[in-house]
This record gives structure tokens, C-alpha cells and sequence, in this order.
């Protein structure tokens, strides 16, 4: 499936360059949207195999989760480990692999940053822009903010601050497990994109669509 980029730019840039890249593609965030037109998710995440990003997508049917499709790209890194531009290490395997999607998805769903990141604008804000399509971002692990306690029942969460700005929720998926990190990606508000992460977990930790793409980009089968 063709992707089409609406806000393109070259990715063999230097840090300062993508510095100024994501200040400017973060106005083009969009922190409203909810989940009545979806029907299929696309869970994303990358690996790292010596100097290849391995990139999977993940398709599932919404709310039901079943498995659609799945794909996997590699491409040479070719970015300098920079905190806070990951996105430029990984967003050219990200896009081969959901250049290799054949089926119809309606939401984006990384194992990465939204806006809880520095400048607003980590890869799953940066692709769902790029993308201009529903975007959410779920982590294993904090980038920026802080937060209170968080329940220890499934559903329980706990905003995610920046001074006083939310810039994601802290969610407890399962009794018993640590955490993620739910923030707004592009077109989605936080609300719909806690409940998305939720629908989709199924008896572990992660999400369904990205607990396989996380497999899967660190060479897993099945």
C-alpha cells in the first residue's frame, strides 16, 4: 500500500537540522479525535541489529483483535543516538514497513513517545503527522515528566505532567505489571487514546498490536 506523506522531509540530515525539523512539524499536531471510525489498528514498533532498524507492523481487527496482516522492513541506520530525535533513527524503517501494508487500517498505534516527549514530538506524533492519520503512543518506559501513584487495578492512571501541561497519562494495564505510557500521537485525544490501549490488551502488559510488532522487530516469529 502507497504511502503518501503530507508533510515530507529528508531524513540524512544533522541533529540541529531535525531540532528545527520536529519544531516545526509539531504545530501540526492535532490533540482531538476519537475512536468511532476505527476498525483496524496498526501496531508499530522498531529493533536495532547493528547498524539495521528492524521495523514491524502489526494489523489487528478493532475491537476484536484478530490478527490481519503483518509486515516487516530493515534499513541501514544511518542517524547519529541522539536523546530525543530517535524518530530519525527509526521512522525510515517505520515507513518501508507500513509501505508494506496491503490491508486497510485506521489508527497507529508505536511502541514509542507521542507528544511526552521534549519537544512534543516523538515518532508516533512525528509518523502520524507525516502520515496525517490517527496516531497514539504507547511506551514501556518515561521520556519526560512527572506523575503521582498509580492504582494498582487494571485501568487505573495517573496523568503525566509537564510543569502544568498533560502531556500523557500513566496507565496500569494489568494488576500486578508496570505501567506505560499513553500520549496523544496526531488526531486522537488522550481520553480516546487510554481507551484504545486498553481495548487492545489482552492478558499481558503491553497492547496486542504492539507487544507482536515488538516481537517481531527483535526477530521473533509468531
Amino acid at each position: 500500500m502507497t504511502v503518501v506523506l503530507k508533510h515530507a522531509h529528508r531524513w540524512d540530515v544533522s541533529p540541529p537540522e531535525a531540532v528545527r525539523i520536529q519544531e516545526e512539524l509539531r504545530r501540526h499536531v492535532v490533540p482531538a479525535g476519537g475512536l468511532e471510525a476505527v476498525r483496524a489498528v496498526a501496531g508499530l514498533d522498531v529493533g536495532f541489529h547493528g547498524a539495521l532498524a528492524r521495523a514491524a507492523v502489526a494489523i489487528y481487527s478493532f475491537p476484536a483483535l484478530d490478527l490481519l496482516q503483518e509486515t516487516v522492513a530493515e534499513r541501514p541506520v544511518e542517524f547519529p543516538y541522539v536523546p530525543g530525535l530517535l524518530s530519525f533513527r527509526e521512522g525510515p524503517a517505520a515507513l518501508a514497513a507500513l509501505e508494506r501494508v496491503t490491508v486497510a487500517w485506521d489508527i497507529l498505534l508505536c511502541d514509542a513517545q507521542g507528544i511526552a516527549h521534549p519537544r512534543r514530538l516523538g515518532l508516533a506524533s512525528h509518523l502520524g503527522v507525516l502520515l496525517d492519520r490517527p496516531s497514539v503512543g504507547c511506551a514501556k518506559s518515561r521520556l519526560v515528566g512527572e506523575h503521582g501513584p498509580v492504582g494498582e487495578a487494571a485501568g487505573s492512571r495517573a496523568p503525566l505532567l509537564s510543569g502544568e501541561e498533560v502531556i500523557g497519562a500513566v496507565v496500569r494495564t494489568r494488576r500486578g505489571v508496570r505501567p506505560v505510557y499513553v500520549s496523544i500521537g496526531h488526531r486522537v485525544d488522550l481520553p480516546s487514546a487510554i481507551q484504545l490501549v486498553l481495548t487492545c490488551t489482552r492478558g499481558y502488559r503491553l497492547p496486542e498490536p504492539t507487544r507482536r510488532a515488538h516481537r517481531l522487530a527483535s526477530g521473533g516469529r509468531g
